[in-house]
């Protein structure tokens, strides 16, 4: 199923999230296609990810995580890590490591290739 109908088919009520699937179904890229695929899933089946995890993925390119961050673990490295959500915790923990922590918008705005990020999910 394309990312516009999941858009239509699935009716969602936040602005945030509307906005966001628009402009990555407007983005004809890969990368960003299969991320919006991934967030227009029902709010239970989203991806769900622990610091620990991202800390053993990390390399140079940027993390995308197509949905929550929580902040079971601790960090080792400086990551950049983009989410649709944060925990407040792990907002606190990727900044103690000397880490980022991004939006998906604004990371789709600095990277609309999608080159150098890997999806974790």
């Amino acid at each position: 199923m394309t990312l516009r109908k999941r858009i239509a088919k699935r009716k969602f009520t936040e602005p945030r999230m509307i906005g966001l699937l628009t402009e990555l179904r407007k983005n004809k890229t890969g990368f960003w296609q299969s991320v919006g695929k991934r967030l227009s899933t029902p709010r239970k089946n989203r991806v769900s990810v622990n610091l620990a995890k991202l800390d053993r993925l990390a390399g140079k390119e940027t993390l995308v995580v197509p949905g929550k961050v929580l902040a079971s673990g601790d960090l080792s490295k400086k990551i950049t890590i983009a989410a649709y959500n944060f925990s407040e915790k792990a907002i606190e923990k990727i900044s103690a490591a000397g880490g980022t922590a991004l939006s998906l918008e604004d990371t789709l705005k600095k990277n609309p290739e999608g080159k150098k990020v890997k999806m974790v999910i």
